[in-house]
């Protein structure tokens, strides 16, 4: 009887029409309004503009259609996508069975490398591929010396290969998170039933994690699509959709803002469209397991047990060795844009003279985003989870929508809509913030979820039954509760936010500039040690996160 009570009132306070959850909701959707839908309606309508009389034409996606030119970056964008995607699936799903079914060798230190290659900006790969690659490359004179001669890294193949050691880990991740909760007895029924060995792996165990595999690969497919930076530094004439997209915005003689957002749409379209595609498979494609019983680790003999964690090491460590290069960049003398021999801190000293700035925007903008990013994650998902509706489904999808559009193109869709009228954020640091709350929302979103589903309506039932009104039951009973799961996912958001290149440079002045900003500029002006001591610092700063992850989460993996 007094359980049912408990239910009634908590009932009582969520069905009042104006209580705190209302006023939430409302607020959050003004929010979304403005800053998410706002600014992409504008773009929509920007790209129906005539950039020299404003006039409504269709002009600019005409102009797209008709010229080879934009035609082949978008064809070259859903190639490198494309086989980018299968690249890495093809690498990351055969290591992480083999780095979770058996017991490797440094098992703790492949995993370190592995996830500090994916939270490090694409573009550092691709300016360390560059010096150890490159026509000048430290790899490349070496093999030289002995008559090897090594082909052009530029182009097509240096962006392949920077974007695969890139995102094989997250499938990596992924697919060992997914490996690791099958429920043994699956598998074991399997083989009573004769199917064993490869067979197995390949009829039983692969297609019950094809779901996780498919978002794995979603999920590298968009952030090829969507990198401006790699294709930029190592194209060499390559170019993709998100790099005309920039030339356009910020073109020498004139931007073409109308122009640019039309280039923008079409991408928008493209990502939704394979998110739309991926999302039918998957949920086609979907199973359930009680996961009681999860896989035994597989002790290897000893030749077999070092030739396993020789491969997996190997690919490891050329994922992290852009991390390796850059580091010991930092420390060498430079001759102008030349390393020489001997070793200096001339290269940090630089950059704390001249770009100290960079240093510090980066970390303050990062922790004033990260603040907004915990508190609107905290509120989104418990509107989500405990208040379902049309108006949380329409908030949940809001805040989603980001998830699929280009860095690039967001930076565009803000600059276009807070450049003049009665909100002004253009140039100022607000804008950036505004671009990190915005693409790394959805990440805390998910993650803040999660953890609302695993803890019991039943503990707020008891505040509020104890006559608790609804805000201070949620803010000191369940957000205690949330905190530690949401502090981890705050802690990644910020190595994300920290590391973001695409729309930063957009929106960035000389006054807000940033690291990975001041990064790509240095690599531009050919003032290589001071890019290689930024990017050790940026390095720096992710391990510093990746411990404060481990000591809060108690060790779970990043994904």
């Amino acid at each position: 009887m007094e359980k049912e009570n408990k239910k009634k009132l908590y009932e009582r306070f969520h069905m009042d029409k104006f209580n705190f959850w209302t006023i939430v909701s409302l607020l959050i959707l003004i929010v979304c309004l403005l800053f998410i839908v706002y600014p992409f309606l504008n773009l929509i309508i920007q790209s129906f503009h005539n950039a020299e009389t404003n006039a409504f034409t269709m002009e600019n996606y005409l102009k797209f259609f008709q010229k080879r030119y934009y035609k082949e970056a978008l064809r070259n964008s859903l190639v490198i996508s494309t086989v980018v995607t299968i690249l890495a699936t093809c690498l990351g799903v055969p290591l992480a069975y083999i780095g979770t079914r058996f017991n490797l060798y440094l098992k703790r230190v492949i995993y370190v490398m592995v996830v500090l290659s994916m939270l490090s900006p694409p573009f550092i790969g691709a300016y360390a591929w560059i010096t150890l690659l490159g026509r000048a490359g430290f790899i490349t004179k070496l093999l030289a010396s002995v008559g090897i001669q090594l082909g052009e890294l530029y182009g097509f193949k240096g962006i392949v290969l920077v974007f695969t050691l890139k995102l094989y880990p997250m499938v990596y991740l992924y697919v060992s998170g997914a490996l690791g909760s099958i429920d043994a007895s699956l598998e074991e029924a399997s083989e009573n039933l004769g199917v064993s060995g490869i067979q197995r792996i390949l009829k039983i165990t692969f297609p019950v994690i094809t779901p996780t595999i498919l978002s794995a690969a979603l999920m590298v497919f968009m952030t090829a699509l969507a990198d401006f930076g790699t294709p930029r530094l190592i194209g060499e004439g390559y170019n993709t959709l998100p790099v005309i997209i920039y030339k356009e915005f910020l073109n020498e003689v004139g931007t073409d803002t109308s122009f640019a957002s039309a280039l923008s749409v079409i991408i928008i379209v493209i990502a939704l469209a394979v998110l739309f595609v991926q999302k039918r498979f998957v949920d086609s494609k979907s199973y359930n397991m009680t996961s009681l019983r999860p896989p035994k680790v597989v002790e290897l003999p000893r030749a077999k047990k070092i030739l396993a964690t020789a491969v997996v090491f190997f690919v490891s460590f050329l994922s992290v060795l852009p991390q390796i290069t850059v580091t010991i960049q930092s420390f060498l003398k430079t001759n102008g844009p030349i390393f020489v021999s001997g070793f200096s801190l001339d290269s940090y000293r630089n950059v704390v003279n001249k770009l100290g700035q960079s240093i510090t925007n980066t970390f303050l903008y990062g922790f004033i985003a990260l603040a907004i990013i915990v508190f609107l994650g905290l509120l989104g998902s418990y509107l989500i989870v405990r208040r379902k509706g049309f108006t949380a489904n329409l908030i949940d999808l809001l805040l989603m929508f980001p998830y699929v559009i280009p860095g690039a193109v967001l930076g565009i869709c803000l600059t276009v809509s807070f450049n003049q009228g009665p909100v002004v954020l253009t140039g100022s640091m607000w804008i950036i913030i505004l671009s990190f709350v915005i693409r790394k929302l959805p990440y805390t979103m998910r993650s803040s979820v999660g953890i609302l589903y695993q803890i019991d309506k039943s503990v707020e039932e008891a505040s509020i039954s104890l006559s608790v009104p609804p805000m201070k039951t949620f803010f000191k009973t369940t957000v205690p509760l949330m905190i530690p799961g949401v502090i981890s996912g705050a802690v990644l958001s910020l190595i994300s936010v920290i590391n973001t290149l695409s729309a930063t440079l957009i929106l960035y002045t000389g006054k807000t500039v940033t690291i990975p900003v001041a990064i790509f500029n240095c690599v531009n002006n050919d003032a290589y040690g001071q890019a290689a001591a930024l990017s050790t610092i940026l390095t720096l700063a992710t391990i510093v996160c990746l411990l404060v992850f481990h000591k809060i989460s108690g060790g779970k993996s990043v994904v």
